[in-house]
């Protein structure tokens, strides 16, 4: 855990967040400000701060949460698809320095990505 990281701080229940699921690997909750109508992050329970910083192991992991996260599309509302969108660095807004995947959804989405 990162001291002054706000996702870490999340995970370890310093600051409070909407969870819609967790297990020993990440968590998933409710974007604070939503761009879509569905909006979540899943959020590693292992502080890196973004896909080029992580480890083999850490991509492993990654792996199994998202394989996790196929298995709650409709739980999430998300049945009729979904979008994902990971930052890295500043020309890519990357605001929190934990790497986070956007998972947006519930809604026609735009072709553009950004």
């Amino acid at each position: 855990m990162k001291k002054d990281c706000v996702f870490c701080k999340i995970i370890a229940g310093e600051i409070p967040s909407e969870k819609v699921y967790e297990d020993n690997l990440m968590i998933i909750i409710k974007d604070i400000n939503p761009q879509v109508k569905k909006h979540f992050l899943l959020i590693p329970k292992k502080h890196y701060a973004n896909i080029v910083e992580m480890s083999l192991e850490e991509a492993v992991e990654l792996g199994e949460s998202l394989k996790t996260l196929s298995t709650l599309v409709d739980d999430l509302g998300l049945q009729d698809g979904f979008r994902l969108v990971s930052n890295k660095g500043g020309n890519a807004r990357q605001t929190v320095e934990h790497l986070h995947i956007h998972i947006l959804g519930g809604e026609l989405l735009s072709d553009k990505m950004g």
